[in-house]
């Protein structure tokens, strides 16, 4: 039997009963489950919406939007300490967003953190384990954690258990497990109450190849009814697992797509990256007037005179030739130009690597 609790002008029921009965007050949504759906958000589910985290003087988000819908695996892709992890952490309520909104299963994350809680399995980038304990009795204590009732507890910790192939190991203390082993009891506390969203915090770092292969067909697994977001810094687990993308830079996404699509983008445009030696200002004197360049920007310096530029150009004006010459006959030193392909590798790297003190130069801009 539950208990309703009125907190303000919502009430909410701490029961064990997971059928959905209605939405109208003091009728049953299952534990920690609340009445009030009316302002749900009934498509994606996990949508986030101009979503900002602020420490301080250090902005760690800024306006992120993104969706996930159901059945969909969802990457958050980018470089380290780009907002990735904090993002998970404001998706699973372990840390408040200090603008914006994230809905999971139609619920604020913020507003309804209890009801979020019941729909959602995380996997920080450490797994939440005890060591002392057996992989089987430690699910069935997260079972209790997470409000399964006595009589649905070995069914569901059983039904994880062959989820994530554990059988062979479910007597075995977790300390005694390798890595691989430990990820993969980390993923099966995170299915075990079978929540419809699951979120992973680089599920397969620190793995060996082998690990890495079991961990993705896992996630694919578990796709089938359930959405999964996962973030990651490789391009290859996104490239092998996911169905879209959101690249994240600096706390700000820049580009959600299909990788098919996210790839096709790009084929409208003609990128060179150059390796020059002279003085910057020189060379974007020469940029500037070329007919066909559209933007440009620098990448890292690799010395005080040598550097690289990333030169975008209209693909319907040949500059390739006039490009190269132009910059000698300044006496601008190439010392390499090559014309960029249209990978993903080459697509994120044009999309997370810039200077911190500059952005993509437009040379229209003043």
């Amino acid at each position: 039997m539950g208990i309703r609790h009125n907190l303000g002008t919502k009430e909410y029921y701490l029961g064990h009963n997971w059928e959905c009965q209605g939405i109208q007050t003091g009728d049953k949504l299952g534990w920690w489950g609340i009445f009030d759906n009316r302002n749900a958000v009934q498509n994606a589910m996990i949508e986030v919406e101009h979503l900002s985290k602020v420490y301080g003087s250090t902005t760690a988000l800024q306006d992120v939007t993104f969706a996930a819908q159901p059945g969909e695996i969802l990457g958050l892709l980018g470089p380290n300490g780009a907002g990735k992890t904090t993002t998970m952490r404001i998706l699973a309520g372990y840390l408040p967003a200090s603008k914006g909104t994230a809905h999971i299963a139609g619920f604020e994350v913020h507003e309804h953190p209890m009801a979020v809680r019941q729909r959602i399995g995380y996997l920080p980038e450490a797994p939440p384990l005890y060591p002392n304990m057996t992989v089987e009795g430690y699910l069935h204590f997260v079972g209790r954690l997470k409000g399964l009732s006595a009589g649905d507890r070995p069914s569901r910790v059983q039904w994880s258990i062959k989820q994530c192939n554990l059988q062979d190991v479910q007597q075995t203390l977790i300390h005694k497990l390798s890595k691989g082993f430990r990820q993969r009891v980390g993923i099966a506390q995170a299915i075990v109450h079978n929540p419809p969203a699951i979120i992973l915090d680089e599920p397969t770092i620190g793995l060996d190849p082998r690990q890495i292969i079991d961990v993705r067909h896992l996630i694919k697994s578990l796709a089938v009814d359930k959405t999964v977001i996962l973030s990651t810094h490789i391009l290859t687990e996104v490239s092998m697992t996911c169905q879209r993308v959101a690249i994240i830079n600096y706390g700000k996404v820049v580009a959600t797509s299909t990788l098919a699509d996210l790839k096709a983008q790009q084929t409208d445009l003609l990128t060179y990256e150059l390796d020059v030696q002279g003085a910057r200002d020189r060379v974007e004197q020469c940029l500037q007037p070329l007919d066909g360049v559209l933007t440009w920007r620098w990448l890292p310096a690799q010395t005080a005179e040598r550097r690289k530029v990333r030169v975008t150009c209209n693909p319907d004006t040949p500059i390739g030739h006039q490009l190269s010459h132009s910059l000698v006959h300044t006496g601008i030193e190439v010392h390499e130009m090559r014309r960029l392909g249209t990978s993903l590798e080459e697509i994120y790297l044009d999309l997370t690597t810039q200077e911190v003190d500059t952005s993509a130069n437009d040379k229209d801009a003043p």
